[in-house]
């Protein structure tokens, strides 16, 4: 910095003085320009040198760091890959799911490497032309503050989603239930996360409205069915019945994978007057639930047919009796009406009219 102001001070002393107009007066101008470019080459080449290795060392480093991020993301989807399929997938991410938050992960990791790395050399690249920097960093400051408040929404669905891929909160293929919206996740991303309904519509979900997130596909699941029967059926029986049923269910394929504990009677859930409840209780793979209590319901009632057990509705609503009553009653007998009596005026002016009196013969004729 110091040879350039030397050069411009040259050069304007150079515009300032009039052209030479003799051949002394040009050749000790040319001597005064070699000896100034004489003096100030090297520092002119040191600066360069320094510039050109600041380049190189940062694109150098840049590259390492984004490789090693990309074996590394690599790495993991291999491990995902070779538990994919096997019994032990059921307990860990599927394959999609780690494949999109690794590369989401890898992505936030390699931009925020890139910024440091050439953010840093373009700072010590303007140290070595010895530009003051506090300007700069102030300006930068204040710009950022404002980018911040302008775009206050974008920047916090982005750190929301930082964090939510960071911990693991939820991913491809799992069931959430986010407040705003519920259902299956398709993909994750950076702002938005986009859900996949019971009836088939795709919800996006800015990360940062999301305020909680249940997860229903992590850990264990409940399964849980009612049978409901008679009142006067034996108790005992139908929980061997059960029972064995679950025994039986566990032994098979692929229940043997989502059944994680053995089938249990909790016991009479209700009783009525003609009909009882009786509560059956599972604990599965997360997010099996629901095919795990089909396929009871099912090996349940084939059960029960064959041992002569019926099962029964539910019992009817106390609130609708009074009315099933009344109507009950109207069917036996009629509601009161102003018909049923013969002297009305409603029943006089149904009667049918009479036909007119025949006129009287008239009396013969004597002769």
């Amino acid at each position: 910095m110091k040879g350039f102001a030397v050069f411009w001070s040259a050069a304007t002393a150079a515009d300032a003085t009039p052209p030479p107009t003799t051949l002394k007066d040009a050749q000790q101008s040319a001597t005064n320009a070699a000896g100034w470019v004489e003096e100030n080459w090297s520092t002119w080449l040191s600066i360069g040198l320094r510039i050109a290795l600041i380049l190189v060392i940062a694109f150098v480093l840049r590259s390492v760091v984004r490789r090693a991020i990309t074996k590394l993301i690599e790495r993991m989807n291999r491990t995902a890959q070779a538990v994919d399929g096997t019994a032990l997938a059921g307990l860990l991410v599927n394959a999609e799911r780690r494949r999109q938050r690794s590369a989401a992960i890898g992505s936030v990791l390699r931009s925020v490497a890139s910024f440091l790395i050439m953010g840093t050399a373009a700072l010590m690249i303007l140290a070595t032309l010895q530009i003051n920097l506090a300007p700069l960093l102030a300006s930068a400051g204040v710009a950022g503050v404002a980018i911040g408040f302008g775009a206050r929404n974008l920047v916090t669905d982005f750190l929301s989603g930082v964090f939510m891929i960071l911990e693991d909160q939820y991913g491809v293929g799992d069931s959430i239930d986010a407040g705003v919206a519920s259902g299956e996740v398709i993909e994750v991303g950076l702002r938005v996360t986009k859900l996949r309904g019971d009836n088939g519509e795709i919800w996006y979900v800015r990360n940062g409205e999301v305020k909680r997130i249940g997860n229903l596909s992590q850990g264990w699941a409940t399964a849980g069915v009612d049978v409901q029967i008679r009142a006067d059926e034996d108790l005992d029986e139908v929980r061997a019945l059960i029972t064995q049923v679950g025994v039986d269910m566990a032994k098979e394929e692929p229940w043997n994978e989502r059944l994680w504990e053995p089938i249990e009677v909790l016991g009479l859930d209700a009783v009525y007057l003609d009909s009882m409840v009786v509560r059956v209780s599972a604990r599965t793979m997360p997010g099996k639930a629901v095919g795990v209590e089909r396929e009871l319901r099912w090996r349940i009632k084939k059960a029960l047919d064959e041992a002569g057990i019926l099962i029964v509705g539910r019992p009817v609503d106390p609130d609708l009796q009074p009315e099933e009553d009344a109507n009950s009653a109207g069917a036996t007998a009629a509601a009161p009406s102003a018909l049923s009596n013969p002297d009305s005026a409603q029943s006089m002016a149904t009667t049918p009219i009479p036909p007119p009196a025949a006129p009287p013969a008239a009396p013969p004729v004597q002769k």
